[in-house]
């Protein structure tokens, strides 16, 4: 039996972070249930296929109606508020290690061109766009950015480390910040380790032409799996679209998908 691609128990964080559709003014068609169009949403992403080859058995709808909701839920900051939701369950089960961060970057390609692409140096100067991902010590992803491939891996550094949301766990402030971060030789200037310095974290970057790239690898590791696990999700393997905020949206969309497993769903 084929495994539901939207499962009750996260349909259930879900739908209370979701808007009603909005009826039409001059009546026509209903509109497509937000489940339906999630589900439309989350068979894009797991099978790279396009907007408009989605199985019309389905009862998606078209494939605009679901690229409509997964940017106005994207705009409406649906993606990062399930995320934080998501975390906070993993937090509370003693899930995240606060102990190790890590941080890194990967490159695909983009077929199209649009915003945040850049020519990969890595990959003969062709169209390319990176994920910008830091984790806790156990491959969580506690937050995911995008970028153009030629833009350095440390520009981000401070933004993607203040990306991760503040989760709560019984009393006192929120917690957002890992005692260590670990990051390659990319991260390796000044600004960066000072960034973590005001923030009370200490800095765990290997230093470039001292440090082998191996003496870091064992708490590194973690980021490089999670990557991996992204791969997961064939849309993200390469970018198809042009705006940098649906290919966003996507990012977020699987960021909280690999949560939901770390729950044990």
């Amino acid at each position: 039996m084929a495994r539901e691609i939207l499962p009750s128990e996260l349909w259930e964080r879900i739908a209370p972070l979701l808007p009603p559709p909005t009826p039409k003014p001059k009546g026509g068609r209903p509109p497509v249930p937000n489940p339906n169009a999630l589900r439309g949403i989350l068979f894009v992403l797991k099978t790279g296929i396009r907007w408009a080859d989605l199985p019309k058995e389905m009862g998606c709808g078209s494939g605009m109606t679901c690229w409509r909701r997964l940017q106005e839920w994207h705009d409406l900051g649906v993606w990062d508020d399930l995320h934080r939701i998501l975390l906070e369950e993993l937090n509370d089960a003693g899930r995240i290690d606060w102990e190790r961060g890590a941080l890194d970057a990967s490159s695909i390609r983009a077929k199209r061109g649009g915003q945040a692409i850049g020519p990969n140096p890595t990959d003969r100067g062709k169209n390319g766009t990176k994920h910008h991902l830091i984790t806790d010590a156990n491959g969580i992803p506690m937050a995911v950015l995008v970028g153009p491939a030629n833009q350095h891996d440390s520009v981000p550094f401070e933004k993607l480390i203040d990306a991760v949301p503040g989760l709560r766990h019984g009393r006192g402030r929120p917690r957002r910040r890992f005692r260590k971060l670990h990051a390659d030789k990319a991260y390796d200037f000044r600004r960066c380790r000072m960034a973590c310095r005001v923030r009370g974290m200490l800095s765990r970057i290997a230093r470039r032409g001292v440090e082998t790239a191996e003496k870091l690898g064992k708490h590194r590791w973690v980021v490089e799996r999670t990557f991996a696990w992204f791969k997961h999700f064939r849309r993200l393997t390469v970018r198809y679209e042009r705006r940098a905020d649906i290919h966003l949206a996507f990012l977020k969309v699987a960021a909280s998908l690999i949560c939901f497993s770390a729950l044990g769903w």
